[in-house]
């Protein structure tokens, strides 16, 4: 059953949010006529009646009307525009009963209606895409739905809500990483990765109920999302001067046991805020026209709250914003003056286009000025990504990006919204400046991002850390790194301390999993035949290693630099070839992995299924204080029970 909570609040508020969301609600049939109409405005919130969390995607409608929305990642909606006079109100969304109250609008004021949903236990097996803007009957809701249990053909099976506007949003094409031969490749070289955009937008399309494009799943992005620990495992030797430590695990593949799944952990220790060193934060915020949903700038200044609770007096905050141009409209700032901070974000408005070639150009130039010796000096640029005015090609960016950061001056990149989230272009920038992406679907992701992780999110510890596993061609035939597709360096990068490479932050942990065919196995499909090498020539006999080296599998190097160094420093250990039981932690990246590879079609996933998954990452959830891993379980629930795997995955960079 539905609750719901209705009371009015003064006029001017509702006008304002009926300006500020006016842009969103369509136009009303009488608006031609020239007289002014009598409506109100309709804004609340979408809740699971259950466990009271924000229920997002859920369509929210007037009836008899073309007024409707969904919901936002708290579940939140505004209605304006909506006729005065008594209305029927109605919510819907896969899995949860259908909710209909019947309100009174008053012309100018705001009605506050709360929602709290029941989920449905009936698995929809079936479902039909109905309705359409321009002909809406009355009692739907002006934009596609989903019902059953009615027979559909197989190609519009797990069809889902779509948005009621033009989708631009844009992804970098990712060509999946296929096995290679230890003969004749027998390095594995690539950049570590701590972003975790991956994972929340993922995790965005799935609750909305849609299958994520295929491009948008980074599955390396989508391991390391959550926290691991080492479950008793032992590390391969103490860090000693070094920042973080290394640890290793060899397992059967649980995809196909005959292989060797080989884990690769690196653990930087968390530091506590108060022992972090002052920063000097320059906080660039887009407020152009593209940032007026919602999810954009309202959740943003949102998240800037929760960050400025954890500054202390010997930081700095500066606020540069863009639109139609750059400006300073907060010079650094200490943090205990929480209240002066807070206000200047406040008074930010959406509006114009977007300079943001200008924009990151006056941020670090701001940041240089103002520049703390053994500090954290970063630039934090919040944005949707849609660049376009001033230097908007992705290779222009990248290329001011990459001179910016030999100041010394570290970047961090959060993606807000939905529909234009230019996902290809903000990857590329975090990628090239020395900094890491994050991807803010709500409050609780911009908790996690800059409240439960600042010390990683805005500290580094190492910078430029790149990975060499040199395999042993008397125990493997082929491996494939999974994931890290747009990481991998060439051999010679390794050693070349001007290659860029990621950043490592305090308390982060990277996971990097290869899959290994031991020596004696057939090669899987995806390695060409030598063209000096007929198919029926059995290859050369592999020289065997000296005696001392036999038992290893791989051998792992790790080179980094301190965070104002030069000169790279290396780590190395050798793995031996003995698969043993798996710590929760590697069973619960496996699964992870093998989600992921759902979602891309990999042909790699052999026959793996869903229920496959959820078994796999029940068993490694262990200790789960967040729910971070009760959630991935959940997410993989709706995708098996929405069938979204026999849903035709979107390729290419376009969504």
């Amino acid at each position: 059953m539905a609750t719901m909570n209705a009371h009015r609040t003064p006029s001017r508020v509702g006008a304002l949010l009926a300006l500020v969301l006016a842009i969103m609600a369509p136009v009303p049939s009488h608006a031609q006529s020239g007289t002014r109409p009598e409506t109100g405005t309709v804004q609340g919130r979408v809740s699971d009646a259950t466990a009271n969390f924000g229920v997002v995607g859920a369509q929210v409608f007037v009836a008899g009307t073309t007024i409707g929305m969904l919901t936002d990642a708290e579940g939140r909606y505004s209605l304006p525009g909506v006729p005065a006079g008594e209305q029927v109100v109605t919510v819907r969304l896969i899995g949860y009963r259908e909710a209909s109250r019947t309100i009174t609008v008053t012309e100018g004021e705001t009605v506050v209606l709360d929602f709290a949903v029941e989920q449905t236990t009936t698995r929809l097996q079936e479902t039909i895409v109905t309705g359409v803007v321009d002909e809406t009957p009355r009692g739907e809701p002006p934009f596609p739905v989903l019902r059953g249990p009615l027979s559909i053909s197989a190609s519009m099976r797990g069809a889902s809500l779509a948005h009621p506007f033009h989708n631009t949003e844009s992804y970098a094409r990712i060509e999946e990483n296929g096995f290679r031969r230890v003969g004749e490749s027998p390095l594995s070289i690539f950049s570590i990765d701590v972003d975790r955009a991956s994972y929340a937008n993922v995790r965005r399309f799935i609750q909305a109920g849609e299958r994520p494009p295929v491009d948008a799943v980074r599955i390396e992005e989508m391991i390391n999302y959550f926290p691991y620990g080492w479950d008793g495992h032992e590390w391969d030797g103490e860090a000693g001067d070094d920042p973080f430590q290394l640890l290793t695990e060899v397992w059967d593949a649980p995809w196909k046991p005959e292989h060797r799944l080989v884990r690769i952990g690196l653990r930087a220790p968390s530091i506590d805020t108060e022992d972090l060193p002052p920063s000097n934060l320059v906080f660039l915020l887009d407020v152009s026209g593209s940032m007026s949903s919602p999810d954009k700038l309202p959740l943003l200044k949102k998240a800037f709250a929760l960050l400025t609770e954890q500054l202390r007096p010997q930081d700095r905050v500066a606020i540069v914003v863009y639109a139609g141009a750059a400006g300073l409209v907060l010079p650094p700032t200490p943090g205990n003056r929480r209240a002066r901070i807070l206000s200047a974000v406040e008074r930010l408005e959406a509006g114009g286009s977007t300079a943001g070639g200008a924009g990151i150009a006056l941020a670090y130039d701001v940041a240089r000025k103002h520049f703390v010796e053994n500090g954290n000096n970063r630039v934090i640029l919040a944005t949707d990504g849609d660049f376009n005015v001033g230097a908007s090609s992705d290779e222009a960016m990248v290329r001011l990006i990459e001179k910016e950061r030999e100041s010394g001056i570290f970047l961090t990149v959060l993606g807000f919204g939905t529909g234009n989230l230019k996902d290809s272009k903000m990857e590329g920038i975090a990628n090239r400046g020395n900094g890491n992406f994050h991807y803010v679907d709500g409050l609780l992701e911009a908790r996690k991002v800059l409240v439960e992780e600042m010390g990683g999110t805005l500290f580094t510890v190492a910078k430029d850390v790149k990975l060499q596993v040199e395999f042993n061609p008397g125990r493997a035939a082929a491996y494939r790194l999974i994931g890290y597709e747009n990481r991998l360096l060439a051999d010679e990068d390794f050693n070349d301390d001007t290659k860029d490479a990621g950043e490592l932050g305090a308390g982060h942990t990277v996971t990097a999993l290869y899959e290994v065919v031991p020596a004696g196995l057939p090669v899987p499909r995806g390695v060409d035949p030598l063209r000096y090498r007929p198919a029926a020539e059995p290859p050369p006999p592999v020289e065997a290693p000296p005696a001392a080296f036999e038992d290893e599998l791989l051998y792992v190097k790790v080179r980094y630099k301190d965070p104002d160094g030069s000169e790279s420093r290396l780590l190395a250990h050798p793995v031996a070839d003995r698969s043993r039981s798996p710590s929760r932690s590697f069973r619960f990246a496996a699964a992870v992995a093998g989600f992921g590879m759902l979602l891309r079609d990999s042909p790699h996933a052999a026959g793996l299924s869903p229920d496959d998954v959820i078994s796999l990452a029940e068993r490694g959830r262990g200790d789960d204080p967040r729910g971070y891993r009760g959630e991935f379980i959940r997410l993989v629930e709706t995708v098996r029970d929405l069938d979204l795997l026999g849903t035709a995955a979107a390729e290419g960079g376009q969504r």
